[in-house]
């Protein structure tokens, strides 16, 4: 009797969940979700042993090491993912409290990360430190998105620290980083030289924005070639899916048709279509692309909506982020006018899918895979966990969001 007096209870909860989530407005949906995000304690540190919390290195006790007291506060390319879609959701909704939560974030890190890079100990690595990221600066990683997100509060607070840092993020991307021999930017680790389709992102959506703040077309030329390239080393015609990596030492691509890393490719397209000037020579292709990308994933969606962690293999969860990112990507392309309404139904059922299931109550975004490396065995993708906001997902699902309130409005019209 008991434990059919819980079913009962779960079934009940369930549908109250469900009920509760059909009647949210869109904009109640997103809502949620960033304004959960506001709660998250941004500009805090905390001792790693003692627990206490600190508003700013000047408090810390000498010899004390401290972390970040919430993921949120890091200096990690899904922090610059979660900056940028806040940035956008202000802009849009013209409520700037999400804009000052973006500006306070990157505020934080300048006035804080010279305590952690002047204590550096050669016995730690760089990202055991907070903002560890930020003075480093050796990987794509470490510069992209978050470097694309400082030009963003550049253009609301024009500090000369913040130009100086994207200078140096442009320099890197631009002459430092690694590449195979055609340009193509590359991995010196877990294996040397390898393509990964993450890396379309963490370059292109720092050079789409630095093209966009000093309008030279060196960037957009680079942000091209890229997406070109990696995309001409990870397409697989027979699947109409980009594989996660390419071995240039085995000249053979990885195992997985991985959901975020193709959504990188999709994310990566619309936001540098969005600031390449009308006649720019390389437009069509990119677009071309695009639509080619968008056609074949479509084959791989859900009934429900939802697309898979492992895009070829249904067996594997439902993942959010990557669902997301398509559903980001087709809106933004159908809004702006790349693409026509043939694709509409694709990004609703993704949106209404995400709106049912995976956006709780108190704004909490569901099932988004944590951090994936590249491996070449499949059980690494199938049992890679999931967390209730996870922040590589928190960015996508607001971006998402915003594409959809812009193809209600343009629909009613």
């Amino acid at each position: 009797m008991k434990r059919r007096l819980l079913t009962v209870c779960g079934i009940l909860s369930l549908t109250f969940v469900t009920v509760f989530s059909q009647q949210r407005t869109d904009e109640e949906c997103i809502r949620a979700v960033a304004d959960n995000i506001l709660k998250e304690p941004v500009t805090q540190f905390v001792g790693a042993k003692t627990g206490k919390t600190y508003n700013s290195t000047k408090d810390i006790p000498k010899g004390e090491d401290v972390k970040f007291k919430s993921p949120l506060s890091e200096w990690h390319y899904s922090n610059g993912v979660l900056d940028m879609s806040m940035i956008n959701l202000g802009e849009y909704l013209n409520d700037p409290k999400y804009i000052n939560y973006v500006k306070n974030h990157v505020a934080f890190g300048f006035a804080n990360y010279e305590y952690f890079k002047n204590t550096f100990r050669n016995d730690r690595k760089h990202w055991h430190w907070p903002f560890g990221q930020l003075w480093n600066m050796k990987e794509l990683d470490d510069c992209g998105a978050m470097g694309a997100a400082v030009i963003e509060v550049y253009n609301y607070d024009s500090k000369k620290q913040y130009k100086e840092y994207f200078e140096a993020a442009a320099k890197h991307i631009m002459q430092d980083q690694t590449r195979l021999d055609d340009g193509t930017l590359c991995r010196t680790f877990p294996r040397e030289m390898t393509v990964w389709a993450d890396d379309v992102y963490m370059s292109v959506s720092f050079l789409a924005q630095m093209g966009k703040q000093t309008g030279e077309t060196k960037y957009f030329d680079e942000a091209t070639r890229q997406i070109l390239n990696i995309s001409g080393y990870l397409w697989n015609p027979e699947k109409q899916l980009f594989y996660h990596c390419y071995y240039t030492d085995l000249n053979r691509n990885g195992v997985a048709f991985w959901g975020r890393a193709n959504g990188w490719i999709t994310v990566s397209l619309v936001r540098l279509l969005d600031v390449l000037p009308k006649n720019y020579k390389g437009r069509k292709q990119l677009i071309d692309l695009l639509e080619k990308q968008i056609v074949g994933a479509s084959r791989y969606q859900n009934e429900n909506g939802m697309w898979n962690q492992l895009l070829d293999k249904p067996e594997s969860y439902d993942e959010s982020s990557v669902t997301a990112m398509y559903v980001y990507g087709i809106a933004k392309a159908i809004n702006e006018g790349w693409l026509d309404d043939t694709y509409l139904r694709i990004a609703q059922l993704g949106w209404n899918a995400l709106k049912k299931d995976q956006i709780t109550e108190n704004g909490y975004f569901k099932n988004v895979c944590v951090g994936t490396g590249i491996t070449d065995d499949l059980p690494f993708y199938y049992t890679r966990p999931v967390g209730e906001n996870e922040k590589h997902g928190l960015g996508l699902i607001i971006d998402a969001g915003v594409e959809i309130l812009k193809l209600n409005k343009r629909n009613k019209k």
